[in-house]
């Protein structure tokens, strides 16, 4: 059977039970526009579908994982996808990965912001090379916590790092987030290879014994982490709409466009 195709991401099969799901756009930083939280909504719920897979690895294409949202509204409005549409999508995607039944690796092959970064905590095993950044700029844009982030990263970095992350904006490095037990760094040659070798081994285990497990490991958060996946998005409806948040956006990328105007005119 052939594999779905999507605009803004791809799917593979490099070994027997075992699919990646690579963001696409290395051009923009592999951001996410609403057709791409669909697309991600629709290849995690291929994947947990196909009895034939095992494992589902995410990683990104270019020098950045994902980026999070694309505050660039007019290519949001390209897609044609209403608002209301666009968040239920992100809040499907994160259910899904909530409920997704077997091992979701993370490969992160370069820098992970918002959502990119937030979506980590709900996969079993993340892996990332060293040169690697980690950051949720929610403050600066007048956001909130999503992708169950304001449960999950408390518990596992420690409140104390969790909230320098997403109530501060610090960035953190691979080797940062190693050391709390985020995730595990490998080497930056051969990265994906190998990701997939990890993910092909576990690929031999019996299908049921990683769902029955998956489940005892996280189904006693489960209930917990659909009721703050519905806070979480109710919040951020309100905040990307208030007047601080669209006027930070505003001005982000005010300054963007001067910063690339000023880049154009150095280079005459």
């Amino acid at each position: 059977m052939a594999l779905p195709t999507f605009k803004t991401l791809e799917i593979t099969v490099p070994h027997p039970g075992v699919a990646v799901v690579c963001f696409n756009r290395p051009q923009r930083y592999n951001s996410l526009t609403p057709q791409a939280y669909l697309d991600w909504l629709n290849a995690v719920r291929y994947v947990a579908n196909d009895d034939s897979l095992k494992v589902c690895v995410l990683t990104g294409k270019g020098k950045f994982y994902c980026s999070g949202q694309d505050l660039d509204f007019s290519v949001a409005d390209e897609d044609g996808i209403a608002p209301e549409e666009r968040f239920a999508n992100t809040k499907n995607l994160i259910t899904e990965m909530i409920n997704f039944p077997k091992l979701l690796i993370a490969g992160v092959n370069g820098n992970s912001i918002g959502f990119g970064c937030t979506t980590l905590g709900l996969c079993d095993v993340v892996y990332s090379v060293p040169e690697a950044t980690f950051n949720t700029p929610f403050m600066q844009f007048g956001f909130c916590a999503e992708g169950c982030s304001s449960v999950l990263f408390p518990r596992i970095m420690g409140v104390s790092k969790a909230n320098e992350m997403l109530l501060l904006g610090r960035r953190f490095s691979a080797k940062e987030m190693e050391e709390c037990n985020f995730l595990r760094v490998l080497p930056s040659e051969g990265f994906h290879d190998q990701v997939i070798k990890l993910a092909a081994q576990a690929s031999n285990f019996s299908l049921e014994a990683l769902k029955v497990t998956k489940s005892l490991v996280r189904g006693v958060d489960r209930e917990l982490l659909h009721k703050t996946n519905t806070d979480e998005m109710d919040r951020l409806a309100e905040r990307m709409v208030s007047p601080d948040s669209l006027e930070s956006i505003m001005k982000f990328m005010q300054q963007a466009r001067d910063k690339k105007k000023a880049k154009t005119n150095g280079s005459l």
